[in-house]
């Protein structure tokens, strides 16, 4: 038996929450939020003003609701000394987006019933002003037409204004070889948050080691694309009705894939999950994700059956060969193109419920003829990129 005086003291939090404040409040308007808190210490940190049994196996804000109704705890009493993360008007976690591991579970579904809120914005208030007032810059050093328009668009749709360089490697003063430490200093002067996207790995978390203001990663190189990997996952969560127990098949470039790392990071956050891997030789998921799911306790297989993966899995995650990864490596490329492609006989392997999604832009690694089955829900998920854009763009200007 656990018992507990006094208020509660200092709790310990998740990763997800690197400078809490104290803060007055209640229990009762805390445990109206479902995903209020990610507390990594035991309730012996915690204490109450009375004594209490603590029911084993459920988690800390399942054991504060059972207090509050069980026990009839007068919650209103109470001081809470954390910082209540998701309560609608505070100050959002992070001053960046940069990678996937920044998120834990449930900051993911706070995130998530944001991005259901930018739905109904979407749909119903094409004059929302949430962000009127604020402007955007877009540095794209790569191309891009789906992250910078739902950026852009997310942008407007919200009441903000839109810097934008299309082509920052070529049409910026970066062709001139100014640094991209000084190309942030300067442009943080004209806008409140900056998008990027870059060539090379590491350079968002540069970005943002130098602004003052807010960095969102729209892929650095080969290395991470953490608001492509947010709404892969909120897709799944539409689409299959659950995170937790599903089976997902990464198919394609998966060295040199962004997206796909970004998401088994954030997949990693779920329970009996179970990843396969189906790529070229020369393609292979690269080792450090290997070891980071291990270490997690994912379950992993790497596979050269597609059809076999296809006829397991929920979600079949399918990406291009990155040919620009290659350099002049041309012969490798055309060894790797070609050889997984997702048509009408993996279409006829795959379970009636599982649905097939890529990052886009595809080429000819999923067949035009599988468009129009109900699986295919690549342009769904490019449309949820819309909302959990705007979800993004809001959280970090005002909050949540």
């Amino acid at each position: 038996m656990a018992t507990a005086s006094s208020s509660f003291s200092a709790c310990t939090l998740g990763r997800a929450m690197p400078s809490p404040k104290a803060v007055k409040g209640s229990i009762d308007s805390m445990c109206s939020y479902p995903n209020l808190f990610s507390i990594q210490s035991s309730l012996k940190s915690i204490s109450l003003s009375a004594d209490i049994t603590l029911p084993r196996g459920l988690s800390t804000t399942e054991q504060i609701r059972k207090f509050s109704s069980r026990e009839r705890i007068q919650c209103g009493a109470l001081d809470v000394e954390m910082m209540p993360s998701f309560l609608k008007g505070n100050k959002f976690q992070f001053d960046d987006v940069i990678e996937a591991q920044q998120f834990d579970r449930d900051t993911l579904s706070a995130i998530f019933e944001v991005a259901r809120e930018m739905e109904k914005i979407e749909k119903k208030s094409p004059g929302s002003q949430i962000l009127k007032g604020y402007l955007m810059a877009t540095l794209f050093y790569e191309p891009s037409t789906r992250t910078r328009l739902s950026f852009e668009s997310a942008m407007k749709r919200l009441g903000g204004e839109v810097l934008t360089t299309e082509n920052a490697r070529e049409f910026s003063s970066a062709a001139k070889g100014e640094t991209l430490e000084d190309t942030i200093r300067t442009v943080e002067g004209y806008s409140d948050i900056i998008v990027m996207r870059h060539f090379e790995s590491g350079a968002a978390r540069r970005a943002a080691a130098t602004a003052s203001i807010p960095v969102i990663n729209a892929g650095d190189g080969p290395g991470q694309h953490p608001t492509q990997a947010l709404l892969d996952v909120y897709t799944i969560e539409r689409e299959i009705g659950k995170l937790d127990g599903i089976k997902v098949g990464l198919v394609g470039d998966l060295a040199n894939g962004r997206t796909v790392r970004s998401l088994a990071y954030l997949l990693s956050k779920y329970q009996n999950v179970k990843l396969y891997f189906v790529s070229p030789e020369v393609v292979k998921m690269k080792d450090d994700i290997k070891d980071y799911l291990s270490s997690k306790g994912v379950e992993w297989e790497e596979s050269a059956d597609l059809m076999e993966v296809a006829s397991k899995c929920d979600v079949v995650y399918q990406t291009r060969i990155q040919k620009e990864r290659f350099g002049g490596k041309t012969e490798l490329y055309e060894e790797a193109r070609g050889k997984y492609i997702v048509d009408q006989d993996v279409l006829g392997a795959m379970q009636k419920h599982a649905v097939i999604m890529h990052p886009l832009p595809r080429l000819d690694e999923i067949t035009v003829d599988v468009d129009a089955d109900p699986r295919a829900a690549y342009f769904r998920q490019a449309k949820n990129g819309l909302y959990i854009r705007m979800a993004i763009l809001k959280l970090l200007l005002v909050g949540w």
